[in-house]
């Protein structure tokens, strides 16, 4: 399973693409989208859309997993990430990938054992749990890492529940 993390952001979108097969995970891709914050905001959407296509055209995903906005104290930082996480939802859907989002809280529980880590913290864990040999950064990098980790192990639970279900 490929799955690829996004920390959704107009200024800095990070990514993070993992596979996971036979009990292994590893880091296929990593980084971070950015757009001047000189530029007129639907200069800087489009240039994101733009590249968040480009991205999945190459990586491929089965998984798309997505931040969920799940509290934000300064408005205009939410309605960016709002702006940003709606144009991953869309192109993930339009390329036909399965899209799922996790609050911040859900990602820290998956990667840290703890809804309540630190950035540090979870940086830390996201290095030990694919392999690296330095801790992922920036942030919104290793976020991105931390979401699609998140998906990777959320994923089997999901599968016995909608089974379950039919």
């Amino acid at each position: 399973m490929f799955v690829l993390g996004v920390d959704p952001g107009v200024s800095r979108c990070g990514y993070g693409c993992v596979e996971a097969a036979r009990g292994q995970t590893r880091a296929i891709a990593v980084g971070v989208l950015s757009t001047p914050p000189s530029d007129p905001l639907p200069r800087r959407l489009a240039a994101l859309d733009a590249d968040i296509r480009e991205l999945l055209a190459d990586l491929r995903p089965d998984v798309v997993s997505v931040e969920r906005l799940f509290f934000q104290t300064n408005v205009r930082t939410a309605m960016s990430v709002g702006q940003a996480s709606g144009l991953v939802l869309a192109a993930a859907a339009g390329a036909g990938c399965v899209v799922a989002q996790y609050t911040p809280n859900q990602v820290k529980q998956a990667v840290a054992g703890y809804g309540g880590a630190g950035k540090e913290q979870v940086q830390r864990m996201v290095q030990s749990l694919l392999g690296l040999a330095e801790v992922p950064k920036p942030a919104d990098a290793a976020d991105a890492l931390a979401l699609a980790l998140c998906h990777v192990a959320a994923a089997p639970l999901q599968a016995r529940v909608a089974e379950a279900l039919k």
